[in-house]
């Protein structure tokens, strides 16, 4: 029976999906997001707390708690998903930290380096445990890296927050190449202003640095933004529901902004 266009935008039911720093914001939208589309769905954060409240929202929800800057919680993580799963057909690689706000020459080390470790470092671990795992799906499979529309435009006072960023495009691009002839496909995603609590706390640090008000930066914020308005978590989980149906079958190699259109920062 031929599938309609309409039916293929919802991704199959029954896909293994692992989530990355899942446990809140955008990747706790994503979980739910995927659970809805009747996903089979694994998540580890370093928040065991959070993880606790999410396996309470979403019964049927796989966890482990890990640091994903540490390579040795990354293989924690594989095993607990060949556990739970079986295999692996869907990678949402969402983990990231805001990193240090402020001029270059008043930046630690240690804090460039844990944003680092993080932002980047992560998404290479990750990356090279899942594809062994991904090569063997038989459902079109999916890496989704979580980039951010700092990965795109330069980003002053948070040098190197846009540094992992724009890395990590880069790798979304090399390994979409490299995994195309094996039926992968590789894109990310690049969220603007994203409502909550962690954009509040950046735009507070940001605010400080620059010696203006909360307020004063939130409509700096929103005066970069064509569309005058942030995003919301949901509609970065929709676009990653997008990525992994039929209907985004021959989008690989892509880096997509969900930003509002979001001239500069």
């Amino acid at each position: 029976m031929t599938t309609s266009v309409l039916d293929s935008l919802r991704p199959v039911a029954g896909l293994r999906v692992l989530i990355s720093a899942g446990a809140s914001g955008i990747g706790a939208a994503v979980v739910r997001a995927f659970r809805e589309a009747g996903a089979r769905v694994h998540v580890c954060d370093i928040d065991r707390n959070a993880l606790d409240r999410l396996a309470a929202e979403a019964p049927g929800v796989t966890t482990s708690t890990a640091d994903a800057s540490l390579a040795r919680d990354v293989d924690t993580v594989f095993d607990d998903v060949r556990n739970a799963l079986g295999g692996l057909d869907v990678l949402v690689n969402n983990v990231g930290i805001a990193g240090p706000t402020g001029p270059v020459e008043q930046l630690r080390a240690a804090d460039w380096e844990r944003t680092i470790g993080v932002n980047l470092n992560s998404h290479f671990y990750f990356a090279s445990r899942a594809v062994p795992l991904l090569k063997e799906s038989p459902h079109d499979p999916c890496l989704i890296a979580m980039s951010s529309v700092a990965g795109r435009l330069g980003y002053a006072l948070r040098t190197p927050y846009a540094s992992t960023k724009w890395a990590i495009v880069g790798m979304m691009k090399s390994l979409a190449i490299e995994l195309g002839p094996h039926g992968v496909r590789v894109n990310a995603i690049l969220p603007g202003t994203v409502e909550g609590e962690r954009m509040t706390a950046v735009m507070g640090a940001r605010a400080a640095a620059a010696g203006v008000s909360l307020e004063d930066m939130r409509q700096e914020y929103l005066g970069k933004i064509s569309l005058r308005r942030m995003v919301t978590t949901d509609d970065v989980a929709a676009m990653a529901l997008f990525l992994c149906s039929p209907a985004a079958r021959n989008i690989s190699g892509q880096a997509i902004s969900v930003d509002g259109n979001m001239e500069y920062l």
